[in-house]
């Protein structure tokens, strides 16, 4: 799931070859019948075996001694960019275009998975899709079908080097996580692998160090297993996980209700969590560098945006800067997210339905409380000195834009495919 403001989270959600010329661009389509999926996966864990994966999912700060053994060994690092293949799944989200263009821009064969509808409540129809992708060849196919995708790669007609997922559950409930987070990703894992991909970058979310969220616990199951498959079962095959931390996006929401006269709205007194958020061109950026350098195989990449880490009340006070006006904030005890979350829960043990509104009510009091920063295994709290900073973008550049421009375009949710 995206980065969220916990306000916005928490408001919205309670109570097959067919070819074709574009801008003298050649562009594949690939569209494949729906199939069952060719394999089941398990999506519960013991809480025993989720305390030992969580144990060795630590960011790893210094290399390994083989990694410049196993980089030599895939052959992919040795080619020029225009003949590197790689396999974008999750495409048309939030990220996902972005990274898209950011892969084009740097030269490598861009080959973009989206669905024959995509977008937020399937909005896009296959033209939008082509021109949103221009310049990546488009692949129409389902991600939440191993054999339909695996299909589409093989209509391709050649094999896949990378393989970068942007997947992310529509809004994080309990039922679209698993289906995406996990199954989904893991889909894009095998078919990749099948058709020769040998190294894997995942976008994840750095709050997956803390996993209470459904969400959370579904992309921490997809990582073991990735690891453990380049650690333990195949030598030459790699991977980078990126976890980043808030999204400019995510803390958008409020601009224009502020600039309306309207306060802005924060849980307790505006301290309670912390971020470094991150533009999407920096973070698409900074997943295509994982594609090639050495220094980020087998690794896990917390990764924020410049300057310090920001407090929802700091936040507020450069909106208002910016706006040339006093600060006027609306103080919310966090204390009502947890009696509403209470009740939905009592609810849910008779009426299980209702377990996914609860479920939607902890997200936003998660990220209420929780700082998307490192979180420093010996002392338990968040540490904005050991999260790493990538980039030049900043949140009041950003804010200012939108104040000009408005938030038009930059829908948050709905992000798989």
């Amino acid at each position: 799931m995206s980065l969220c403001s916990s306000f916005n989270v928490f408001a919205s959600y309670s109570p097959k070859p067919k070819t074709i010329f574009k801008d003298s661009k050649f562009i594949s389509q690939f569209q494949v019948k729906s199939s069952p999926l060719a394999s089941t996966f398990k999506t519960h864990e013991s809480s025993e075996t989720l305390k030992f994966k969580r144990a060795r999912l630590k960011p790893i700060s210094s290399l390994d001694s083989g990694i410049s053994e196993i980089a030599t060994s895939s052959s992919f690092r040795n080619k020029s960019p225009k003949d590197i293949n790689v396999l974008v799944v999750g495409s048309t989200g939030y990220i996902g275009r972005f990274v898209v263009k950011e892969m084009i821009k740097r030269g490598f064969n861009v080959i973009a998975v989206a669905r024959e509808k995509s977008g937020i409540r399937g909005k896009n129809d296959k033209e939008e899709t082509l021109k949103q992708l221009q310049g990546a060849n488009v692949c129409f196919s389902d991600v939440t079908e191993l054999d339909v995708l695996e299909k589409s790669i093989e209509n391709l007609g050649f094999g896949i080097d990378v393989v970068v997922s942007c997947l992310a559950s529509r809004n994080g409930g309990i039922k679209d996580s698993w289906k995406i987070d996990y199954e989904a990703t893991k889909n894009s894992l095998v078919a990749g692998k099948k058709f020769g991909a040998k190294h894997f970058v995942l976008l994840s979310a750095i709050c997956v160090q803390k996993p209470l969220l459904e969400f959370q616990r579904a992309k921490l199951k997809f990582e073991a297993e990735l690891m453990d498959l380049a650690e333990e079962q195949d030598s030459s095959f790699t991977y980078s996980i990126v976890r980043p931390t808030a999204f400019f996006k995510s803390l958008g929401g409020q601009v224009e209700i502020v600039k309306d006269g309207k306060p802005y709205v924060m849980f307790g007194d505006g301290k309670l969590c912390a971020c470094k958020p991150i533009s999407e061109q920096d973070l698409a950026a900074f997943i295509a560098d994982c594609v090639l350098e050495e220094n980020k195989i087998n690794q896990v990449l917390p990764i924020g945006g410049p300057g310090k880490a920001l407090t929802p009340l700091e936040q507020g006070e450069i909106l208002f800067r910016i706006l040339g006006r006093e600060p006027k904030f609306l103080k919310v005890p966090i204390e009502i997210m947890d009696f509403v979350i209470g009740v939905l829960d009592s609810i849910a043990k008779i009426f299980p339905s209702v377990g996914e509104a609860a479920e939607f009510g902890k997200i936003g009091r998660y990220y209420a409380a929780e700082s998307m920063l490192i979180l420093d295994p010996e002392t338990g709290e968040y540490s904005e000195e050991k999260t790493p900073s990538y980039g030049k973008d900043t949140l009041e550049d950003f804010f200012a834009k939108v104040i000009r421009e408005g938030m038009a375009g930059q829908e948050l949710g709905e992000q798989f495919f």
